[in-house]
């Protein structure tokens, strides 16, 4: 496994964490904007990235040129409150102007290969990510991206992963691939909890989770509240 570049961060309040986070999140929007006149970003679910979410509802921004994409979805009905994408459009999306054609919410409904093959046809034709959103599992997993499970996959040229065994309910769900969620610019993942210490400290470590797996050029940030950077 490529040897990824990390640069953690820790924050002594959950509060700090998250404004920096969404500052960082619209400006490199502003940076994508004036350098490429779009702005596409990978959402995480969660409870820290939706206190973020909120947060980015108030940014001073374009919306009209932002393209929404998601992680990972769980295989349920879109309404289903356990959906992603259900958290970000109530959270952030549904009080903002982005295009809904410009909100690709993966179509896990289908069923976890039908969903996959379906994100990576829409997937094909986007270039690298400007902004991908993690987090972090207590068992290391990010995404839907877990531990003896599948972490690259041949939906689509790679694009997408087909999971039908998840460690925690729903076992079946759509999740990008830990290649193309290193197809970015920026990434960075949001880890919050005194439950996420053992996951932190098997990274630090140097053990293969999921959350190591994913290795963009320019390295990722780890925003960490609530464990210890020993």
């Amino acid at each position: 496994m490529q040897i990824q570049n990390i640069r953690w961060k820790h924050f002594e309040s959950i509060s700090f964490l998250l404004h920096t986070a969404c500052d960082v999140i619209v400006q490199c929007a502003a940076q994508a904007l004036a350098q490429r006149g779009q702005f596409s970003i990978v959402l995480a679910g969660g409870h820290t990235p939706r206190a973020v979410y909120r947060l980015l509802r108030q940014a001073q921004t374009d919306w009209s040129k932002w393209h929404i994409y998601y992680g990972d979805e769980r295989c349920l009905p879109r309404d289903h409150t356990d959906r992603n994408s259900l958290m970000a459009e109530q959270a952030w999306l549904s009080h903002v102007a982005i295009p809904a054609s410009q909100i690709h919410i993966i179509p896990a409904e289908l069923g976890a290969e039908p969903g996959a093959k379906a994100y990576a046809a829409t997937l094909a034709g986007v270039g690298d990510f400007d902004f991908v959103l993690l987090g972090l599992g207590e068992d290391g997993h990010t995404a839907s991206l877990f531990p003896g499970e599948p972490w690259n996959d041949e939906h689509g040229g790679g694009q997408t992963i087909a999971v039908t065994n998840a460690p925690k309910p729903p076992p079946q769900r759509v999740s990008i691939s830990a290649s193309r969620l290193s197809a970015a610019r920026e990434v960075l993942y949001l880890v919050s909890g005194e439950g996420k210490q053992q996951a932190v400290d098997d990274w630090r470590a140097g053990k293969p989770i999921p959350a190591a797996a994913v290795t963009p050029k320019n390295g990722v940030d780890v925003y960490c509240h609530g464990v210890n950077l020993v």
